[in-house]
């Protein structure tokens, strides 16, 4: 039973972190099932290529064609969960998604492989930006930092679970029951995304006036908080938002940042098999290394970034270690430790660098103008979700090389970074 808080900062403490043990674990759990299922077609690519004659300039396009649905349907579904509510709509996503991915088990031809994914990214279309904008109803800017970390550790655990896992199901399942290992890791790893939706359905509360297990004196408190900060905050209509030079701005940086996530998501067994290891359960535990130096890097760096209140440089400085893994990865060749090290290094850049973008946008956004703002940036953003593995297998499949490629993904990386320092001024941004 709920008991009445007294005001003051330590009862603001209890309040938020009641809040966060409510949500955040099954958030979290949610985004480790969609980023796995998102790049799960990474480790497919071990088996699947030959078995469908696939080249690799058609897996990068199959690959990324995920991010075009994805693009086209991000803000309208974005502005419906803010009509309709988010325990609707993301249990609808979930449910959604889980039945295409299994479905991916039976592409037979590049035409299918095509379809599937691009049908796949409008049935996501909405679900991290959805999430993203569900902690502005629930916690204000200076807590939220910590939140969006905790969220997207997701990232790094589907890693650090689904590499062994993916490894050992194309390792042992291979030709149970007549299917070949990589149908059964897309059937297998859509299954708990059909489950939490039917969870979030019956679980998730709207917003803070929804909340029962919160005292009327909690509820109040928050919502104070949430609405002081929104008085603060841009509430320009949806047009306005849409059509603002620095939401655009924000698309660009999120863009090359995306840019690295999905070299390391899409091409990260690739490149541990380049550099001469071939067994595909090794190459899954090796993913364990990169995947849990970002996790424990994400949350030190979000938790620096809400005690200081900086933005700028917390997404800044994990870009540039990035950038500067991607170059290792390109000198590695045949050596796999040097391969292993570069990886670390991008992914723990990548995937620190994630969470902390998405302090700039919601420190000024608010109200519709932020569900269509933080939708356009990431749809827009995650553009390059696509074009990082089109770019990377046609690269690939014309130089042979791996390396050109992760030197323009370095490359990207420090435009971003550099759009960041010039065109985001501290006084927008740090809160």
């Amino acid at each position: 039973m709920a008991v009445a808080s007294p005001g003051g900062a330590a009862s603001g403490n209890s309040i938020y972190a009641r809040v966060m043990w409510r949500f955040m674990p099954l958030l979290f759990v949610c985004y480790v099932v969609a980023y796995l299922d998102r790049v799960n077609v990474g480790f497919a690519k071990l088996q699947m290529l030959n078995d469908l004659h696939f080249s690799e300039a058609m897996y990068g396009f199959g690959a990324g064609i995920f991010f075009v649905g994805y693009f086209f349907f991000e803000v309208p579904s974005n502005l419906l969960l803010h009509r309709v509510g988010a325990r609707r709509w993301i249990a609808r996503i979930m449910v959604t998604w889980a039945v295409i991915a299994a479905l991916t088990a039976w592409v037979t031809s590049p035409a299918m492989f095509y379809a599937l994914r691009f049908v796949l990214g409008i049935a996501e279309a909405g679900f991290f930006p959805g999430l993203v904008l569900y902690l502005t109803y629930w916690f204000p800017a200076h807590r939220r930092g910590k939140m969006v970390a905790f969220l997207m550790a997701g990232n790094p655990v589907s890693g650090i679970v689904g590499g062994p896992v993916s490894g050992l199901i194309l390792q042992r399942l291979a030709g149970y029951g007549g299917m070949a290992g990589w149908q059964w890791l897309f059937i297998i790893e859509a299954l708990p995304a059909l489950l939490l939706g039917v969870i979030i359905y019956f679980f998730l509360d709207d917003r803070v006036k929804d909340a029962q297990w919160l005292t009327e004196d909690d509820r109040a408190h928050i919502q104070r908080e949430i609405d002081a900060e929104a008085r603060a905050k841009s509430h320009a209509s949806v047009g306005q938002t849409l059509s603002s030079l620095k939401v655009w701005l924000l698309c660009a940086i999120l863009f090359g940042i995306v840019m690295g996530s999905y070299a390391v998501g899409f091409w990260q067994p690739t490149i541990i098999k380049a550099s001469g290891i071939t067994d595909p359960l090794t190459i899954g535990l090796l993913t364990i290394v990169p995947y849990l130096s970002a996790l424990v890097s994400m949350i030190v760096v979000g938790r620096h970034a809400d005690r200081t209140r900086e933005r700028r440089w917390h997404v800044v400085i994990p870009q540039l270690v990035a950038a500067c893994g991607f170059v290792l990865c390109g000198f590695a060749g045949t050596h796999p430790w040097l391969a292993l090290a570069g990886l670390t290094m991008a992914a723990t850049g990548v995937i620190t660098a994630l969470p902390m973008f998405w302090a700039l946008p919601t420190s000024f956004l608010g109200g519709a103008g932020a569900a269509a703002g933080i939708a356009l940036i990431n749809s827009t953003g995650n553009l390059a979700g696509f074009v990082s593995p089109a770019v990377v297998g046609w690269l690939k499949t014309l130089t042979h090389s791996l390396t050109p490629s992760l030197f323009l993904i370095a490359a990207c990386l420090c435009l971003s970074a550099l759009l960041i320092l010039t065109r985001m001024p501290a006084k927008l941004v740090n809160q």
